[in-house]
């Protein structure tokens, strides 16, 4: 034990700066053979994977070249916990104000935590407009488990109407609710072209989709990431189980599947070992479940082949049957993480957030937690007034924010009362999941004292979710559905702890000031179009 401590403090203390260089600008793309207008970092969809060893420093300077027409943006690291840089988690309105048209921010902050996770916009729905990417966190010997590291598998839906017209649609009077069209695997996927409209877009016919290799005996991991907008993905692969090793940033003791379910936002790591032939060839498959998720076309494939297949070939292998009935994650009782790290059994505090849908005074759809919808002030964020030491906002209900003073601990009791599942994501945690399930919380709690910790996890339809964590990162944390439209409606609320120290974690970096300074200054002179809850 004392050799792998030793070697731990080691690879830590051989700290690294990871410079990256993100210029964010529109263009045309057509992942599925309809062409469209994107988002873009650096012209790549999906954006850039950024990497990262365990304990090395993200620079990130992102440069909002958004042109025709201009908007803000930021972007949010999913997952770090940014115990040393909280001004550094991305969300505007809350720790910085969105980055003006023409300028740039960096940021900086420490890899704090290692494994699988991403990084996306969250000004608006941006994302879903092509603003997300992988983050790669390599952490010590994981590499004693598998063969081959595959890499990030991005799982996104996807839209061929632009995210603002969604998001008008979404928040609009009298409007459904928006379907997406399709289904990506690291940003390919085939799309009939028959069901495009007389007069829609540009389609091409047999787009492709992504390829992965095995090696027959060996082990592969796979970093399978849920970066869509709105659909529960279920993750398989044809004539293979997975052994799960993570979920989000949380190693869990490994069990076997045949079935990954994916939240937005959730991240699963999963072993497999190449038990085929050297000439086969397989799919794997990303299905969003019906009526879990509203899609027109919910299936996605992506092709392996083993070292001596025919790459010329499609795959003819036939999709195992699972039951995807449960519009939530696996089951906590086979969700245990592999380092204990055991929640208090009666948490300081304790808050009721109850989960509704419905019309405002003037018709518009929007989401509710405890009768309140949120909408950002750009102007304002929320962790830059606390840190001047205003954490009261008596006059601006619509913040969201819960100040839970110097407790050492929260419990959250989510209550949805809505027929739809929602991914609650906490920013700043990992937190500990005491119990979920549908109708109301009977006070048991689920493999206790090692309970589940993740930072997101799934609210069933008509259900409720039992999180709790300790107020161990002075901040102000934003705990949200991560479904696009769902934020955009509303559905958030800020976690303000520790607010004695907040002002002493140090003085606010320059870049942060600045980017306040150049977003005042076009603010100012020009009308920002915030038709949603900015976030």
């Amino acid at each position: 034990m004392g050799s792998v401590i030793n070697s731990i403090v080691s690879s830590m203390s051989l700290r690294v700066r990871r410079n990256y260089d993100f210029n964010i600008a529109r263009g045309y793309i057509a992942p599925d053979g309809v062409n469209r207008s994107v988002l873009l970092i650096n012209g790549q969809f999906p954006a850039p994977t950024i990497e990262a060893n365990w304990g090395d420093t993200f620079v990130i300077t992102v440069r909002n070249n958004i042109k025709d027409p201009v908007e803000g943006t930021a972007l949010h690291w999913h997952g770090i916990l940014q115990r040393q840089t909280p001004w550094f988690d991305g969300v505007p309105s809350v720790q910085q104000c969105p980055i003006a048209p023409g300028k740039s921010m960096t940021y900086e902050f420490k890899a704090d935590i290692f494994g699988t996770s991403w990084y996306h916009s969250h000004y608006s729905a941006q994302y879903a407009g092509g603003l997300f990417g992988a983050m790669i966190i390599h952490g010590p010997h994981e590499n004693i488990f598998y063969d081959v590291d595959l890499g990030p598998i991005l799982i996104s839906d996807w839209y061929h109407a632009e995210y603002f017209d969604i998001v008008e649609q979404t928040v609009g009077i009298n409007q459904p609710p928006p379907f997406s069209d399709n289904n990506l695997i690291n940003g390919k996927m085939n799309f009939d072209c028959s069901k495009i409209p007389a007069g829609g877009p540009a389609c091409t016919p047999n787009a492709g989709i992504s390829k992965f290799k095995f090696t027959s005996g060996k082990t592969h991991r796979l970093r399978l990431i849920n970066a869509g907008a709105e659909g529960l993905e279920r993750f398989s692969i044809d004539n293979h189980t997975m052994t799960v090793i993570a979920q989000d940033y949380v190693p869990v003791v490994p069990y076997q599947t045949n079935v990954v379910t994916l939240g937005v936002g959730q991240r699963t790591d999963v072993i497999v070992r190449a038990n085929l032939k050297p000439d086969a060839a397989v799919f794997m498959r990303a299905n969003m479940t019906l009526p879990c998720s509203l899609t027109r076309q919910p299936n996605a494939v992506a092709a392996i082949y083993y070292e001596k297949a025919d790459q010329t070939k499609t795959p003819k292998s036939t999709a195992q049957v699972f039951d995807d009935r449960k519009c939530g994650n696996d089951d906590l009782t086979v969700t245990r993480p592999l380092f204990p790290f055991p929640a208090l059994a009666n948490a300081a505090t304790t808050l009721n957030l109850d989960i509704t849908f419905g019309p405002n005074a003037t018709g518009n759809n929007l989401w509710y937690m405890n009768g309140q919808t949120f909408r950002a002030n750009y102007d304002h964020p929320v962790f830059l007034l606390a840190a001047a030491g205003n954490t009261s906002y008596p006059n601006d209900p619509q913040w969201n924010v819960y100040n839970f003073g110097n407790n050492a601990s929260v419990r959250v009791i989510v209550n949805n009362k809505f027929p739809a599942y929602h991914p609650m994501h906490l920013h700043g945690h990992n937190f500990f999941v005491l119990a979920e399930g549908q109708g109301t919380w009977d006070g048991r709690i689920t493999n206790f004292p090692n309970t589940q910790r993740r930072d997101v996890h799934m609210v069933q339809p008509n259900g409720y979710l039992v999180i709790q964590y300790d107020t161990d990162n002075p901040g102000v944390w934003p705990f949200h559905c991560h479904i696009a439209w769902h934020v955009s409606g509303g559905l958030y609320v800020n976690l303000m702890e520790q607010p004695s120290k907040i002002g002493q974690r140090g003085a606010v970096p320059q870049t942060v000031v600045q980017t306040c300074r150049d977003w005042s200054a076009y603010s100012g002179s020009n009308v920002v179009e915030q038709i949603d809850s900015g976030l």
